[in-house]
Parts: C-alpha cells; structure tokens; sequence
C-alpha cells in the first residue's frame, strides 16, 4: 500500500504546488516507501521537464581562494593537495570548448575559483574574450559560467557577451550557510547576484550539496529557498569528502536519502531542470541510474573542478537508456 503522503503528493501531476507540511512529511519517509516517492518524482519529471540538459566544465583558473567554504579544496584556509594556476589564456578556453563540440556537448561552463568580480578587471575582460572567442567559432555552442558574486556593472556585461546560464549555488539551507558551507561570506551575497542577473535576462544555474552535515529537513528549506529563487536549473552535488578540508571526515548519506532528496527537489520545482552534478560517478557508483530516475534531468558530464568525472561518450549513452526507460527525450 502506498504511504498517505505519497498518494497526496500526486496532487502535483494535477498541477498543484507542494505544500510545505506535506514536503516534511515525505521527508521522514524510510525503506520501500522511498521508491514510491521516486516513482512519482520521475513521473513529475515526465510531465513537466522531459526535456534533457549535459553540459561540461573548464577550470579555468584552480586554487588560491580566499573563502573557507568547509567543502572546497581550492581554499586557502585548507590543506587540500590541488593545483593552483592562474585564469587561463583565451587560446586554451577555445581549446577546450573545441574538444567539448567534438564530443556533442553544446553547453560549456567557464568556471573560476574566487570570491567574485565586481569590477569590470583584466581577468574579467580575459573571460568575455573567451566567451566571444567561443562563439565565434561555435555560434550554436550556449556559453556559461560560473564566476563567483558580481556587481551590477559585470552581471550586465556577461548578459551583453550572452552568457546562456550562470552558475552561482546557495549549498544548503540558506539559514544554515554559516555554520555548514563558510564564515569569510554571507549566502545573501549569493542571492543579490541571482538577482541581478535575472535583472538582465541571464538564466540562473543555483543549487547546492548533500552530504555537508545537513539534515533532511534543511535539504527541503534548501528546495524552497530556490523554489522562491526562481532559477532556471537546480544542480545537485554529493559531497567528495577530499583530504585536507574540514569535511574530509564526514559520514556519507545513505543512497536512500540521497535519492529521496533528489525526488523531493523535483516534486517542489515540478517543471526545473534538475541537474546531478558532483558524487554522480564516483560517490554513487551503480546507484547513479536510480538517482537520475529520482527526477534529475540533467547531468555534468567530462569531470568536474577538482574531482574526476566519466567518459563523454559513455554519459551520452547512460542519459539516452535511462530516457528511454524513464520517458522522455534528448
């Protein structure tokens, strides 16, 4: 017999929005009852965001960041074995989306360690370069990145050079940030950037991680903060606890939480792309499927910033049986 809960949740293939006392409750859901929920978070997903996302990543510049966030191994206030290299030249940007086109990707991130540009620097030119660069050679490439905290002044010119999606995450429950992701900023800084950046038309990439010391219910005011957000894409990561940072420790969630999160995500941001990003291969191993089934529709593909990813080739045809086994299309 299916869980009351769920049989009410089904409410939001009529439509209706998830409400707040009924996401808490699926929250507490345990054993079989949690592939219910994922039954009907793929069917949710079906209905209202079929449609797939891949993209793939540049770290374009490694290392050296001045924030503590309790995760990353490129902060200076950890001891993560990393490489540390400076913004690379717009020839090795145009390098490396070239290989991503070869592969069939057609969204490419630029991603840069820092706290952020507010100012309108040479580094900051050195990007939109690389932007213009890449699209000259590929005009049906959709160029991203993910940049750090921005002002009025470099939101607008990343909009101007036409940035297709900016990836900027709030981690976990914004009322938390502090104590689980970082004390050198605040998640509101965060917050102002998304919203400058829906302020010129610029698609919004925000989300967060799972495994950072959060409980279920922090997951789900995470899921509603971004609801209320309104961003375009919702990517999820599972920590990889890296040696030498505060989380290199930290106990792994159990698949089935995992995977109620995932579901829980889809059901409050019914018609989101929901992207599985980081842990995908190398936390989650033969459980992947079952995650992406959960109501991902999306996935980061070739490796992430400092932590290694899977074949191309072999995602592209993971994202196309797990479609035909759970509807949908490419």
């Amino acid at each position: 017999m299916i869980h009351e809960a769920i049989v009410e949740a089904y409410s939001v293939l009529d439509g209706k929005p998830l409400s707040r006392d009924l996401a808490d409750r699926l929250a507490e859901l345990k054993g079989p009852d949690i592939l219910d929920l994922v039954s009907l978070a793929n069917k949710v997903r079906h209905a209202f965001a079929c449609e797939a996302h891949v993209c793939t990543i540049m770290n374009a510049k490694s290392g050296a960041c001045g924030e503590n966030c309790r995760f990353c191994a490129q902060s200076v206030h950890h001891e993560a074995d990393v490489d540390v290299y400076p913004l690379a030249e717009t020839g090795e940007m145009i390098q490396r989306a070239d290989a991503a086109y070869a592969t069939g990707v057609r969204s490419f991130g630029i991603v840069t360690s820092g706290t952020g540009f507010l100012t309108h620097s040479p580094d900051f030119q050195r990007v939109l370069d690389g932007i213009d660069a890449i699209y000259a050679r590929h005009p049906d490439m959709s160029v991203c990145a993910s940049l750090g905290v921005l002002s009025d002044d470099t939101a607008r010119a990343l909009s101007e050079h036409r940035v297709v999606h900016y990836n900027i995450n709030i981690q976990t429950n914004p009322s938390r940030y502090d104590e689980l992701i970082s004390t050198t900023h605040d998640v509101h800084e965060r917050m102002k950037t998304i919203a400058l950046l829906q302020k010129y038309n610029v698609k919004v990439c925000c989300g967060g991680i799972i495994g950072v010391g959060e409980t279920a219910i922090d997951r789900v005011e995470m899921a509603y903060a971004l609801k209320d957000l309104d961003v375009d894409v919702i990517p999820l990561n599972v920590l990889v606890p890296i040696d030498g940072t505060p989380l290199e420790s930290q106990e792994a969630v159990p698949v089935s939480e995992i995977a109620k999160s995932f579901a829980l995500f889809r059901l409050v941001n019914p018609s989101k792309t929901i992207k599985f990003a980081a842990g995908r291969e190398t936390v989650m191993k033969d459980f992947q499927g079952l995650l992406m089934l959960a109501g991902a529709n999306g996935f980061l593909t070739g490796g992430y910033l400092t932590t290694r990813g899977r074949a191309v080739e072999d995602d592209f045809q993971f994202g196309d049986e797990l479609l035909r086994f759970g509807g949908g299309a490419r």
